[in-house]
């Protein structure tokens, strides 16, 4: 399964054609995503940490709690799974390792930023940057570690906010040159850096839109007459969800039940569908 989806995403990325990439810090999360019909899911490190540990995108995930999410993702999906695998966990050799393990665990497109080590989420303030030189070895580590070629390197930089526009492009050129198959300039500050990234860089492009985030929000009808290709949504869901938990949640503590309130969830049908119930019942009717 893994080969075919680095081809599908590959033919995405061929096309040229800008979609949706919703992210999923779970395998329910990915299910509902497939269920809905987007065709890829970006599997989000910060979406991860927030939900599996209860802490803030600030480097606290581990490669091993990373993948083991990865891997309950394919299990249950079978869209191409987009990785965001942070720093890549350390040095070169590091990074060669991550992509290793993320690869068997079923990764199509790996994530590597060029933040120093804690990183921080995107949209946080503090950031700090590796010298491009360091990025530009991990990214020939990254290439030269996986084992099928189709797995799509995809690179990050943070330097918008370090250094300015000017040192994000030229280090995003330099990690092209290095072999990168995407590349992310996160967190442009406007309409005109927005624009102007697609133009200077050759190879497809990532925006990456955050409610409450640096970036303007702009809709995927003009972003794709800019020349991205992939429009990411990385934590929607994940925000959508926390407020509908403290929606219900709230109305169970002062109500004390939740009399009135059934329209506001999902049916415990609907809940048995998405996580596939009716095919085990099928499978314990084959085996009994």
């Amino acid at each position: 399964m893994t080969e075919n989806c680095n081809r599908r995403f590959r033919e995405i990325l061929s096309q040229r054609k800008t979609i949706l990439l919703p992210g999923a810090a779970n395998a329910l999360t990915a299910r509902v995503i497939e269920d809905i019909g987007f065709k890829a899911i970006y599997v989000t490190g910060a979406g991860i940490t927030n939900t599996f540990l209860g802490v803030p995108d600030i480097g606290l995930l581990t490669l091993t709690e990373l993948a083991n999410h990865v891997s309950a993702m394919r299990d249950a999906v079978a869209l191409p799974l987009i990785v965001d695998a942070d720093t890549g966990f350390g040095n070169p050799i590091n990074v060669g390792h991550a992509i290793q393990v993320l690869e068997r665990s079923g990764a199509n497109a790996i994530q590597l930023e060029d933040q120093e080590c804690p990183k921080r989420c995107g949209h946080f303030s503090g950031k700090s940057v590796v010298a491009c030189s360091d990025m530009v070895q991990k990214i020939h580590a990254a290439v030269d570690a996986r084992v099928d070629r189709d797995l799509v390197i995809i690179a990050r930089t943070d330097a918008i906010a370090v250094n300015g526009f000017e040192d994000a492009m030229e280090r995003a050129a330099a990690y092209i040159e290095a072999g990168a198959d995407m590349t992310f300039v996160e967190a442009p500050r406007s309409r005109e850096q927005i624009v102007e990234i697609p133009k200077r860089l050759q190879v497809p492009q990532f925006i990456n839109i955050v409610a409450g985030g640096l970036t303007p929000m702009i809709d995927i009808v003009e972003l794709e007459k800019m020349g991205y290709s992939m429009v990411l949504y990385a934590n929607a869901a994940l925000q959508a969800s926390i407020a509908a938990m403290q929606k219900v949640l709230g109305h169970l503590k002062a109500k004390g039940s939740l009399e009135g309130f059934a329209t506001e969830l999902a049916s415990f049908e609907e809940r048995q569908r998405l996580v596939f119930k009716p095919d085990f019942d099928d499978l314990e009717k084959k085996y009994s």
